[in-house]
């Protein structure tokens, strides 16, 4: 396998379990929690506007994720995402330490290091960025 091989199959395979992931959370705030017990969680956690906040984030971590695993404006969708991580590590797990059972912030430190390297990294050539952009200036932003 050639190194442009390896890199397009590391972004590929980055991008797809990132946006599961994602995909996965946001399902699990609108569908086990619904919108009015992760609003109210997020209350309870200190979150700022959780009424507002809770929908957005979990619409965020849904359609980002499956834009992820799609590969559409990767680099925009994987910036918020990296940016809903830090929120999430500032205002909720932070003060649990590092691990995830007690609460900590390795889950989420891990998933928003996966988005910016994402949103730094772009794509790769499997991507529908990719199809529609192609090499131009336009592809760099997305």
């Amino acid at each position: 396998m050639t190194n442009s091989a390896l890199i397009t199959t590391a972004r590929t395979v980055l991008r797809v379990i990132l946006g599961f992931l994602f995909a996965a959370h946001g399902w699990q705030k609108f569908n086990e929690w619904t919108i009015a017990g992760t609003q109210a969680a997020f209350g309870q956690m200190g979150v700022p506007a959780a009424d507002m906040a809770a929908p957005v984030v979990a619409a965020l971590e849904l359609g980002g994720g499956i834009a992820l695993i799609l590969g559409v404006l990767t680099r925009v969708v994987a910036a918020l995402l990296a940016l809903d991580m830090i929120g999430a590590l500032v205002l909720v797990h932070a003060s649990a330490g590092v691990f995830v059972d007690g609460g900590g912030y390795e889950l989420v430190l891990l998933l928003g290091a996966a988005a910016l390297a994402l949103a730094l990294v772009g794509p790769g050539r499997i991507s529908v960025d990719r199809a529609i952009f192609g090499n131009t200036k336009l592809a760099a932003m997305a």
